[in-house]
């Protein structure tokens, strides 16, 4: 509006064109596809009587449909329609495709109307109070006006992530704001304070409607439209912007550039040239990500002075790293168990086209005898259900082998197996895909108990339903572990997806900017360096690059590949998954080559212990098909409660396993002025040992342990032993002893400090110290010390005595153990028919219910994005992925 462009062709103009911030063709196609479902027919009602039931309004009479055409006019006309019959027939009337004023700018000429995508008319009559309910029999005293927008946001482990769900109201907020101020809205029709989004219910685009008050939304979304009309109403601005002042009007100060929330910007690569060619030294800090507040601690790093102000060391190291182009070292040794046995390294190559759809997987599984060939799998349909339980397959059959593998003797449990991935958002698929394949199964043995009973497989609306396969056993073990992992991800110490993204980390300190620490090829890359780098060559390369080594493709890489995908017989399709899969192979065996000559950690055996416990129960529940599909999102109350206390436990026991094995964590600690447990301490004379503490928390008769002398961590000495215990990991050989205060204590402030392990130390050295009531108190031993040890998650879980048939022997005994999923569903089959028998269910039921499992799940003949067979749509040049989101 002000210049008279797009970002992009602005971008473009002025000499810096964006080559990553647009839409992939089938990532766009996918959006048109669902806004399209949003108008069919058979969920236009259903979307309607979904948004009105869940306001508690009155049922409508009859529901209808109507068309905006995105324009200002034939929407003035459908409200009045739909105000009219609302009024006067008691009908609910959907609106799609409407054309609203932007707030403050009705009648401005060149002024971009808002769009929302649908809205809903409803009668309201003279007892509605908002969201309250309506007396059915009260009189009609005009309607409501509903606004409601369509988003295509990917469901990732059954849930959609709050920001865009938070982004999507806001868009909601911001139609219902336009229709207020708009002169031509009917009289007698109100704007309702809630709103509605229709989303994804599940992989096949089908939309339900979830509604949410937009009060606090519709606050902020006018003060960003008073910013805008206030902008131009100022008498000396003349826009749009004429084409030769174009440049000069979009300069910033570089201050305001994050290459982490701008990357999606079109004009990323104008602003990110302006920072780079600043002469000022906190435009280093600004191009790296280094947040406003933290800069001035840091700024001596790249001014040239050196002075450093307390900053966190880890960003300090990152700083340092990119002025001196050699990675740095966090100091900690190896607790992940990337290229031991039993671990099955996999790579995706994910298709745009759908939420859940995968061109071709690549595994490489790490036996007794190394690691294997990698193996590649390309699919023909990438959206297809098929495609997702051949995914499962195979990545069953490589766990069926590691898990004989893992076992030393037929006598003894299997130890822990592990998939490792590039990063999360390959682990986050693969859970997603595993969600979804576990809610058919569960319909499945819901419908093949009413089949028994000689009833009709029906869906949660109460349509035909069509019953898929079961699950193979290789496809149920992979289901079944990749959801032991969706259960247990708020845990820290539950490793049975490991993101190598994250080791490296751990290990090495890239420099360059944070945002670009999110690439795996971008971090191997600075981990086998060995001479200078330059952090801007890198991230330009890595850009630049056709392929990722996650999950999601390029745009470039996405659009060549869903251009070939549809010819018959072409082999160009798996030549260019095959291409996409190597190369993230590649990357995957180059971080294993860097992670190799690392030292083992003396913690490794103990994060091992953790997995290995977790994995028994897990064993239990996959044997006897006991709970071994819940995902996390469908625990019941008591398990989420139980879980409080064991995610406390698990969060107490990584935070001092990290202080024990990570040295950039532990002085990080020490730094944060909030930490009560970590100091860090000065020897002022070494007979008799004497230590300044600097924290006033440490006083006469603390007990306190070294965790660190310089550069060595205490737990990683030659001379520190390990003990793994039932319920804790012992520590022996560390230096431990009681702070005491004496004459001398008054004058400088020192504590004598006795310890039964006297360090190697020197008048100067910096420990960093830890208060033993932290670990819960020593040993009598007085060198020991103890890390409590969480236990496993229990809860719904089968027990070590639970064997097959254990549940129909003593049903009351063992139903919240090893009942079956089997058993489970088909109670709930027959309670789900008593319901539906009494009418208590859809579509009898009003307000309409909500199905929170939201299975993957279709009635027959419904229309579904996996089943459209569209010509594909090239994104529009003015859009970005931001407009989708």
């Amino acid at each position: 509006m002000l210049t008279g462009k797009s970002r992009r062709l602005l971008a473009a103009d002025l000499g810096h064109p964006d080559i990553s911030a647009g839409i992939p063709e089938a990532r766009f196609m996918r959006a048109m596809i669902f806004e399209r479902l949003v108008r069919d027919e058979k969920f236009v009602s259903e979307l309607l009587t979904t948004t009105v039931g869940a306001l508690n309004l009155t049922r409508p009479i009859g529901v209808r449909r109507a068309d905006g055409k995105v324009t200002e006019g034939a929407t003035a006309l459908a409200l009045s329609q739909a105000h009219l019959k609302a009024v006067h027939q008691g009908e609910a009337t959907m609106i799609t495709g409407l054309a609203v004023p932007y707030p403050g700018l009705d009648g401005t000429v060149g002024a971009t109307p808002v769009k929302p995508d649908f809205a809903v008319v409803a009668p309201r009559r003279s007892t509605d109070g908002g969201a309250a309910e309506a007396d059915p029999e009260a009189a009609i005293a005009g309607s409501w006006l509903v606004m409601g927008d369509a988003k295509d946001y990917e469901r990732v482990r059954s849930r959609i992530d709050d920001p865009r769900m938070l982004k999507g109201f806001l868009q909601v907020a911001l139609g219902a704001e336009a229709a207020l101020a708009w002169a031509s809205l009917p009289d007698g029709m109100q704007v309702h304070r809630w709103g509605a989004l229709a989303v994804p219910r599940n992989s096949f685009l089908q939309p339900v409607a979830v509604v949410e008050n937009l009060d606090d939304h519709r606050i902020e979304v006018m003060e960003r439209a008073r910013e805008r009309a206030g902008l131009l109403a100022d008498p000396e601005m003349v826009w749009p912007v004429a084409p030769d002042d174009v440049a000069s009007f979009v300069e910033h100060l570089e201050l305001t550039f994050d290459p982490g929330s701008c990357v999606s910007c079109s004009l990323f690569n104008f602003c990110r040239s302006e920072v780079r060619a600043s002469t000022e030294p906190v435009s280093r800090l600004v191009e790296l990500g280094i947040r406003p507040e933290q800069r001035p601690a840091l700024l001596g790093l790249v001014d040239g002075s050196g002075e450093v102000k307390d900053a966190p060391e880890s960003l300090a190291a990152t700083v340092l790293a990119t002025v001196d182009g050699l990675p740095g070292s966090t100091g900690q040794l190896r607790t992940d168990p990337v290229g031991l046995p039993g671990t099955i390294s996999v790579v995706l190559a994910k298709s745009d086209a759908a939420a859940l759809g995968v061109h071709g997987v690549g595994l490489q599984r790490v036996g007794a005898d190394g690691a294997e060939p990698w193996a590649f799998e390309v699919f023909e349909n990438p959206q297809a259900p098929a495609t997702r339980l051949g995914v499962m397959s195979l990545l069953g059959e490589a766990l069926d082998e590691a898990l004989s593998e893992a076992s030393p003797s037929e006598s003894e449990e299997p130890g822990p197996v592990h998939l490792v991935l590039p990063d999360s958002q390959t682990g986050d698929l693969l859970v997603s895909i595993a969600d979804s394949l576990a809610g058919v199964e569960i319909s499945r043995l819901r419908w093949e108990r009413d089949l028994e009973q000689g009833r009709k497989a029906l869906t949660w609306g109460g349509d035909p339903a069509t019953v898929p396969d079961p699950l193979t056993p290789h496809q149920r073990l992979a289901v079944s572990f990749l959801l032991e992992q969706d259960r247990s991800r708020a845990m820290t110490l539950r490793w049975p997806l490991i993101d190598v993204r994250a080791v490296l980390k751990k290990h090495f300190v890239a420099g360059g900017p944070l945002v670009d620490h999110g690439r795996l090829d971008y971090l191997v890359t600075w981990a086998a360096a060995d001479k200078p780098l330059s952090h801007r060559e890198i991230s330009d390369a890595v850009t630049a690059s056709p392929h990722t080594p996650g999950a999601r493709l390029t745009n470039d890489q996405s659009d060549a590949i869903h251009k070939v995908a549809r010819r018959a017989g072409d082999t160009a399709y798996a030549e260019l998954v095959n291409e996409e899969l190597t190369y993230k192979a590649e990357v995957m065996d180059a971080a294993a080559a860097v992670l190799e000559p690392l030292d083992v950690s003396v913690l490794r055996p103990v994060h091992l212990a953790l997995e290995g416990d977790a994995q028994r129960v897990w064993r239990r529940r996959r044997d006897l098909h006991a709970s071994d599909l819940v995902r996390f999102g469908r625990v019941p109350w008591f398990w989420r409660n139980n879980q409080v206390d064991a995610i406390d436990h698990d969060t107490k026991c990584a935070a001092q396993l990290q202080a024990l094995g990570n040295a950039h964590v532990l002085r990080d600690l020490a730094l944060n002025a909030g930490t009560r447990e970590v100091a860090f301490a000065v020897v002022e004379s070494v007979t008799p040992l004497r230590l300044k503490v600097q924290s006033r928390r440490f006083g006469d008769g603390t007990t306190i342990a070294m965790l660190q002398n310089g550069d060595e961590l205490a737990v990683e000495s030659s001379d520190t032993t390990l003990k793994v215990q039932k319920g804790s990991f012992k520590f022996g050989g560390l230096s431990a002893g009681v702070l005491e205060s004496d004459e001398q204590t008054d004058g400088d402030g020192t504590f004598g400090w006795l310890p039964k392990v006297v360090p190697d130390v020197e008048v100067g050295s910096r420990l960093v110290v830890a208060d033993m009531a932290w670990f819960g108190g020593g040993f009598k031993s007085g060198h020991e010390l103890g890390v409590p040890r969480p236990g496993s998650d229990t809860t719904n879980a089968p027990k070590a005595e639970c064997h097959d048939g254990a549940y129909a022997a003593t049903p009351d005994e063992h139903r919240w153990c090893c009942r079956s999923h089997e058993d489970a569903e088909a109670e709930y089959s027959d309670l789900l028919a008593e319901r539906r028998e009494r009418g208590e269910l859809n579509p009898q039921a009003w307000p309409p219910l909500l199905d929170f499992d939201q299975f993957d799940t279709a009635a027959e003949g419904t229309p579904t994005g996996d089943h459209d067979e569209s010509v594909a749509v090239s994104a529009a040049a003015h859009l970005t992925a931001d407009d989708l989101d």
